[in-house]
């Protein structure tokens, strides 16, 4: 039998067989509601793509509509700080049990409700709102989620031991976007891609009410976290943890560190390995929908096991460490992996970007997030982008847009014949399936995955160390959600518009490196080491 110390659990010499199987349930029913809750969170951002054309005008056109799609998304993450402030006041005040009941269930409902929206071709204006709406909802729901599960979890590990047991609920985020991915494949595969596309794309978040009653019932069988319920027993518990949170200055200083130092670092790691590789994949590099998710899906299933092995090395030499080499790595080499990404996803579309750059010249192009293109330059770019060909874009004192691609010179906005240049210099219309060097792409996938376990996997126990138990829910969520919604999330939006506005492929990875090396020179220079700290206090 398992014993309690060496699952990592507090215990004592007069435990018992029944009350060691209760502490064991922890981590596994916490970790499992709390992927759910990611599941739900993230089924959205799998399916991008396909809800901005249904859920907004058409006359936003393809990228319009995507990033459209994209902010949509980032509703969500705009609401997860202020989820944080109401679900962690209450976590401090009611219990960590209790409110992330209450999270879970506002998460199922709002889920529930986006696969039962009507779109924008039946509702008009009125389905965007109701979609931000429910997506806003989900952002307060997930605000309230994470803080309670770190803490809840670590709270029951043993001091050496921190590490390993919150690695398991930060396996969860990429377990929840796992089984979005797989969720959305079988349903693709089942019904078609036009089913799917036209219908079909309910079905993921449907889903949700199942899986919501599966953790509900679960988490309905789990006790209080003990460090809490002593805390209560004492009297001691903060009457106003916000306050204590964010107005004393000595708690508030690690809220802005932890904030800049680590978590935004991680959360931008996080969305740039997973999130915006498979868009990198899928938008820029024409690979096709099943064939992304699938070499996704493996370097998931291959990397998240690291999250528990980073978890439990940083019980031994520190969660800063490993945090920091992240960063280190991912400044580094994100550039080149992607490149990478092209060359073994896409070698035809490498070799026309090498042969056959394409060029504009214009004074008309202009910047337009969420209406369609207006001027020819505009037009030509958005075509372009559609298309995944990179671009440059010099000024010219002339009237119109002139496009040069390969030998090609094409004036005005000429579909047709921007199509025949584009063929004629080698540009691929999508990624062809049998040049996909398949194990490469999947290699590459699964390092980007792997920095973000060494990236994440500490970063739970580190959080739950750095502040005092009485307000300790309310001062983990705010920086975390800050820190991973608002840096890591709005990642897709902003790098895609970078990529799309300059036209290089490349150039929206500027802004993840540039935050990862914020939070290593902030972290590595002002952040304490955590590992050996009492979390009692």
């Amino acid at each position: 039998m398992l014993l309690c110390n060496e699952a990592g659990w507090e215990c004592s010499d007069n435990m018992t067989t029944a009350s060691v199987q209760e502490q064991r349930k922890v981590i596994f029913g916490s970790s499992l509601g709390t992927a759910f809750e990611w599941y739900d969170f993230f089924v959205f951002g799998t399916l991008a793509a396909i809800l901005g054309p249904l859920f907004y005008s058409k006359e936003l056109g393809e990228t319009g509509a995507f990033l459209a799609g994209l902010a949509t998304y980032g509703a969500g993450l705009v609401l997860r700080p202020f989820g944080s402030l109401i679900f962690g006041r209450m976590g401090d005040v009611v219990g960590r049990k209790t409110t992330f009941m209450i999270t879970m269930t506002l998460m199922g409902i709002s889920t529930a409700g986006v696969g039962l929206l009507p779109t924008y071709e039946t509702a008009g204006i009125l389905a965007p709102i109701l979609l931000v709406i429910l997506r806003c909802l989900q952002g307060l729901a997930l605000g309230g989620e994470y803080g309670g599960a770190a803490t809840y979890v670590a709270e029951h590990a043993l001091p050496g031991r921190r590490g390993y047991a919150t690695g398991w609920i930060q396996i969860c985020a990429s377990l929840g976007f796992f089984l979005s991915l797989i969720v959305v494949l079988a349903c693709q595969a089942i019904m078609g891609e036009a089913a799917f596309k036209s219908w079909g794309w309910r079905i993921p978040f449907l889903i949700s009410v199942a899986l919501f009653g599966v953790s509900l019932y679960i988490r309905s069988r789990l006790n209080e976290s003990p460090v809490f319920a002593a805390l209560k027993a004492s009297g001691k518990l903060s009457a106003a943890p916000v306050r204590d949170s964010f107005a004393n200055w000595g708690n508030m200083k690690y809220v802005l560190l932890s904030l800049f130092g680590a978590v935004a670092g991680v959360g931008i790691v996080w969305y740039t390995g997973q999130f915006y590789a498979l868009i990198f994949l899928q938008k820029s590099l024409k690979v096709d929908f099943a064939t992304a998710y699938i070499m996704m899906s493996v370097a998931l299933a291959l990397a998240i096991p690291f999250y528990v092995v980073f978890g439990a090395l940083s019980d031994k030499i520190g969660r800063k460490r490993l945090m920091m080499l992240s960063f280190i790595l991912a400044s580094a080499s994100y550039i080149p992996l992607f490149q990478a990404l092209t060359h073994f996803a896409n070698p035809a579309l490498e070799q026309a970007m090498s042969h056959a750059p394409v060029s504009m010249q214009s004074n008309e192009c202009s910047v337009r997030l969420f209406s369609g293109p207006v001027s020819d330059c505009d037009k030509v770019k958005e075509f372009l982008n559609a298309a995944g060909v990179a671009h440059s874009l010099q000024t010219s004192s002339q009237a119109g847009v002139t496009t040069s691609i390969g030998g090609a010179t094409i004036n005005g906005f000429d579909t047709k014949a921007i199509k025949a240049a584009l063929e004629q210099a080698g540009y691929p219309a999508k990624a062809d399936a049998a040049a996909i060097n398949k194990p490469m792409v999947v290699l590459i996938l699964f390092v980007l995955v792997f920095y973000v376990c060494m990236a994440y996997g500490p970063i739970a126990a580190y959080l739950v160390e750095l502040f005092p138990t009485r307000i300790r829910y309310s001062s983990i969520s705010l920086p975390y959600h800050i820190g991973t919604g608002y840096f890591g999330g709005f990642m897709l939006y902003f790098a895609t518009l970078i990529a799309t506005t300059t036209g290089d492929i490349y150039s929206g990875l500027y802004y993840p490196i540039g935050i990862a090396l914020m939070s290593l020179l902030i972290g590595g220079w002002l952040l304490p080491e955590t590992k050996d700290w009492d979390i009692s206090r």
